[in-house]
């Protein structure tokens, strides 16, 4: 094998494809590896929108994209955080914003304070002191400040974006800066005792590479078919396995959050992009037939149509491995965490960042693909185990889906942090981990997990001067989000799609 790599493959488009490509095209010197992407148009790709996390903010940086441009090209919208409904209990409901609730105040976590007030009757909701989802309920949009000072530097954000479309984008993106598209299938995999060696197409052409990235999706056509890497099942703690997905006309407010509604076996999303609504309802196969789920996802829909249901199954899980030998597994290929907190493209996100970040020679050391894999597995474990956190924190007896959900095992790892937090109030943010601290807590309060106890300091303090803290913060928040414009309005200025004649495309 070379000594350095000269030749990079990607199979498969679709995001996973198209992110790797516009990475690496933009921080690989010109002229020293070249990046082939192989793709067939015959194949689909999944989804109808696609919701994100702040750290596609992060991304987007490293590309150089201009925002308002991206949010064109992609029909985006601002996302704010997540609405949850009928998740802890029937009838209820709560927002998991992006950002921090309130200000710790001399070391302790705002939530203690908020603790000590509640039960003294003397607070909001949790989310009320959120700036993030005050706005949000109130359908309103601005920037985060660069002042530290200033109540709107607590603002944070990410996007809802048409997943075709932000595809379409990075191709031109990536083929502007060299990549080189191959259209094809392939039907053949050469390899050696170092890894995959070429790949043969449909059409006879042979492509050779150093390196390949397997974006194939739920095929795993490099990883799993060629190279024979396991798949770890994680479906006994999220036991969803199937969707039904449908884009409808975008009509009435335009939300600046996602919305997840929990159904009798499974739950429904609602992700609003500036030209179409993307809607789906994931279920487990085991409590409900397809024609029942798709009944319910027609019936969740707040408008007409545009095409057909389409139905997809999956499992969840990742792969024991992502980088075996020559190749790494991206997206779908890798692994599959339903998309509850809209992760996906995230752990793409991730898996091309560490590549880059151990950027190997061509022999490819283990010690650096040993590491890869290590962060990897961490980052999936990690984000499976919030996850898993929505379905086990819940009192709903309604149904044998909820029943099974409320009383399963669940990884020991997850297990602790609740009765950490159940018994003494106390989240723990480890090293690199995408949830922080006032995401774990908001799913918890929100779906009734409530602390026994509450920080002594806090509860030796006088009760008024705490709900007063509270109060001012509160009043501060909701001052600031009535200044602020509609979400719409504030998109019209920053990066509405200059087109509106394709709603329908």
């Amino acid at each position: 094998m070379a000594d350095v790599l000269k030749h990079i493959v990607i199979v498969g488009g679709g995001s996973a494809g198209w992110m790797a490509a516009a990475a690496l095209s933009r921080v690989l010197p010109p002229g020293t590896v070249r990046v082939t992407l192989i793709e067939s148009d015959s194949i689909g790709t999944v989804g109808v929108g696609e919701a994100t996390i702040p750290d596609m903010i992060n991304f987007n940086a490293l590309l150089g994209i201009d925002e308002a441009e991206f949010l064109k090209a992609t029909n985006g919208t601002y996302k704010l955080g997540i609405e949850f409904h009928d998740w802890g209990r029937l009838g209820e409901s709560y927002l998991h914003p992006f950002g921090s609730h309130g200000v710790d105040m001399q070391g302790i976590d705002f939530h203690q304070y908020w603790l000590a007030a509640k039960r003294a009757g003397a607070a909001e909701d949790l989310q009320d002191y959120s700036l993030c989802a005050v706005s949000a309920k109130r359908n309103k949009f601005a920037l985060p400040a660069r002042d530290p000072r200033s109540v709107l530097s607590h603002m944070r954000y990410a996007y809802h974006i048409d997943a075709t479309r932000y595809a379409r984008y990075l191709r031109d993106y990536a083929e502007k800066r060299g990549v080189v598209r191959r259209e094809g299938k392939v039907v053949d995999v050469a390899q050696d005792d170092h890894g995959i060696t070429a790949l043969t197409l449909e059409s006879g052409q042979v492509v050779e590479g150093d390196f390949f990235f397997d974006c194939t999706g739920f095929r795993a056509l490099l990883t799993d078919k060629a190279l024979g890497v396991t798949f770890e099942d994680w479906s006994h703690w999220l036991p969803c396995d199937s969707a039904q997905t449908v884009a409808t006309r975008r009509e009435g407010p335009l939300l600046p959050y996602t919305k997840a509604t929990a159904k009798t076996a499974g739950w429904q999303w609602r992700i609003p992009t500036q030209h179409r609504t993307g809607n789906g309802h994931i279920y487990s196969s085991r409590f409900m037939d397809d024609d029942e789920a798709e009944r319910i996802l027609l019936d969740g829909l707040d408008a007409p149509m545009i095409g057909e249901p389409r139905k997809i199954s999956f499992r969840t899980g990742r792969r024991e491995a992502m980088w075996t030998k020559n190749c790494i597994a991206l997206g779908l290929s890798a692994g599959f965490l339903e998309p509850l907190e809209s992760t996906s493209l995230y752990l793409i996100q991730e898996g091309i960042s560490k590549f880059i970040s151990l950027f190997p020679t061509g022999d490819v050391p283990d010690v650096v693909r040993d590491e890869y894999n290590t962060q990897l597995r961490t980052e999936f474990e990690q984000v499976r185990d919030f996850l898993i956190l929505h379905y086990v924190a819940t009192t709903r007896d309604d149904s044998p889906f909820w029943n099974y959900c409320r009383t399963m095992d669940v990884p020991e790892s997850l297990s602790r942090r609740i009765a950490l937090f159940r018994e003494a109030g106390r989240i723990f943010h480890y090293s690199d981990e995408l949830f922080s601290k006032p995401s774990w807590i908001a799913v918890c309060v929100g779906q009734n997990v409530v602390p026994e106890r509450v920080d002594p300091i806090v509860a030796s303090l006088p009760a008024q001067q705490v709900s007063h803290s509270l109060a001012s913060m509160h009043a501060a928040m909701v001052k600031a989000a009535e200044g602020m414009p509609t979400h719409e309005a504030f998109l019209a200025r920053h990066g509405a799609a200059i087109d509106k004649t394709d709603m329908l495309a």
